[in-house]
């Protein structure tokens, strides 16, 4: 099946939210809500993985993965795509070239969970990332100390933004992120799977498939410690 590409237009801030969604969470659904309120955003675009080849078991079929998304995030400025499988993209350097050439003018900001933020310098290319592309990063009160002492925190300590000016991500050049505290909600992917919560996942394929390998759980800082889920 198709998919269609999300519509942007140039000048449209617009948040990006990558994961297997193996399955979606009130974790995946709260920190969207939390992202377009804190950073101003017009829209959010959850990027909803094929795959991971470094896994020895692949995800819940894709379809099966959006279409329970949709069904859970149903709000007029949240679009569940699965674009990454259209470009081709395994890593999230490559799919944010890819949607900057796609949607030329729109203003693209990464989100992730402070766990990222922890682990980003060994993601392929993050430095291309953090002086590319504004990263807002969504964590639960507590978590802070450790994405403070990050090396990625370190070495962009001069690019980041207040959190009270964070509805100004993006808009004053690169590089910026800016590091929010939003509430905790317990919810975890692997969490739902083992109670037989996510039905789908039995008819998991074994074979692997291109997804971007270099990233966490989005949604890791609301509760969810599930790699990549």
């Amino acid at each position: 099946m198709v998919q269609k590409r999300p519509l942007a237009l140039p000048g449209q801030r617009i948040g990006l939210l990558g994961g297997s969604f193996d399955p979606p969470h009130e974790g995946h659904r709260h920190i969207t809500l939390e992202a377009l309120k804190r950073f101003d955003l017009d829209a959010v675009w959850w990027l909803v993985s094929p795959g991971n080849p470094l896994k020895p078991h692949g995800p819940a079929p894709m379809q099966a993965r959006l279409a329970a998304g949709r069904a859970l995030m149903q709000h007029p400025r949240v679009h569940v795509t699965g674009i990454e499988a259209r470009t081709g993209t395994r890593y999230t350097a490559e799919t944010l070239r890819a949607l900057k050439g796609l949607y030329p003018g729109t203003g693209f900001i990464w989100l992730m969970g402070a766990d990222n933020l922890v682990q980003i310098d060994r993601w392929q290319e993050w430095r291309w990332i953090m002086n590319n592309v504004p990263v807002g990063v969504l964590a639960r009160p507590g978590e802070r100390l450790a994405a403070r002492e990050s090396r990625a925190a370190r070495i962009y300590r001069g690019a980041r933004l207040n959190e009270r000016d964070s509805r100004l991500l993006g808009r004053h050049g690169l590089p910026q992120w800016c590091f929010v505290n939003v509430p905790l909600v317990a919810a975890s992917s692997s969490r739902i799977r083992e109670t037989g919560g996510w039905k789908v996942a039995e008819e998991r394929s074994d074979a692997p498939t291109e997804t971007p390998p270099d990233r966490g759980d989005p949604a890791a800082a609301l509760g969810a410690r599930s790699p990549r889920g």
